[in-house]
């Protein structure tokens, strides 16, 4: 189930189903709401993003209503999450998926929204994006690759090419605006040759790694898994989370894996990526890339969680393809 595209004139709510928006910037703020609006869009914000705890973000039930209330008004075409965080599997079970499947509308964010938007995956068969939240857009410089993948995937129907970023970052940008520091950018890096197509399923591999064993996780069967990790993880934790995910007895099902770039900080490189991926057996067969424009650097892509990808690796060459979003 696909939600209606966002146009000109749509209202898109912001609401902070992780951490809150205490924590964002009036500046970061200002310019987010700045770029939103020059989409056309129109941007409010639930009753409850404000509120803060002593772990920056609200009480369940607070959360909770600001999404159904996003859902539930008729007026709201999109939803943007405020920033990740480390708790929105909290609303997993008393979320209301009939609400959110009578109610299909554009869901976006990602890092700790993975949990939240695999979840409706599977509870409702509502697509949902992986893609910049609101606090992203407040970002001054590098941001142009993610705006146009945010309207490719989000504001148009036609399937798209996924070409690499010219440059890349991974400095603390909302401290200081000014002072970038931007790297030039491999491209795609080929682990595993091959050709894949088949339904995306992912996001910040942790995450995802807290729906096993429960109805929240989707059906790896004929999936290519889009995953990324942010600098908490080396090689030896994305070694095991990745192994933990293929000991899923769907798992057999994965048809290939897209992996967006590490942080600078997880000392990650494309010959440790090689070396996880190489000591697996499950995925001799299976097409691998690195050095996607999504995870914890920026600037970053928006896919669907649900959607459809074609990809091809032969020898260095990549082709990727969102076909249905």
């Amino acid at each position: 189930m696909f939600p209606e595209k966002l146009k000109r004139g749509d209202e898109i709510r912001v609401v902070a189903p992780s951490r809150s928006l205490g924590i964002i910037s009036e500046d970061v703020r200002k310019l987010a709401i700045e770029r939103l609006e020059a989409l056309g869009l129109k941007v409010t914000f639930g009753r409850h993003v404000e509120e803060e705890n002593r772990f920056h973000s609200s009480a369940v039930e607070s959360r909770l209503t600001d999404l159904h209330e996003a859902f539930e008004d008729a007026d709201v075409k999109g939803i943007l999450t405020v920033i990740g965080g480390h708790n929105s599997n909290q609303l997993l079970r008393d979320l209301d998926y009939e609400v959110i499947r009578a109610n299909p509308k554009v869901l976006c964010g990602y890092s700790d929204i993975t949990a939240l938007s695999n979840a409706i995956l599977a509870k409702t068969g509502l697509v949902t994006y992986s893609g910049p939240h609101f606090s992203s857009f407040g970002m001054k410089k590098g941001l142009d690759y993610t705006l146009d993948y945010f309207e490719r995937c989000l504001m148009k129907n036609d399937a798209f090419k996924v070409e690499a970023s010219e440059s890349w970052s991974d400095d603390p940008w909302y401290m200081d605006q000014e002072n970038r520091n931007f790297v030039p950018n491999e491209g795609y890096h080929v682990i595993s040759k091959g050709k894949a197509e088949g339904r995306i399923i992912g996001g910040n591999l942790c995450t995802l790694n807290l729906l096993q064993g429960t109805g929240f996780m989707p059906d790896l069967k004929g999936a290519v898994l889009f995953l990324e990790d942010d600098f908490l993880v080396d090689a030896g934790t994305f070694d095991r989370d990745l192994q933990s995910l293929l000991h899923l007895p769907e798992a057999e099902g994965i048809r290939g894996i897209v992996i967006g770039r590490f942080q600078k900080k997880s000392e990650m490189t494309p010959v440790d990526v090689a070396a996880v991926i190489g000591s697996k057996p499950e995925l001799d067969d299976i097409p691998v890339i690195y050095g996607a424009d999504f995870g914890h650097t920026t600037p970053h892509l928006t896919f669907p969680v649900g959607g459809t990808v074609r990809f091809k690796a032969i020898g260095e060459a990549v082709s990727l393809e969102i076909m249905e979003h």
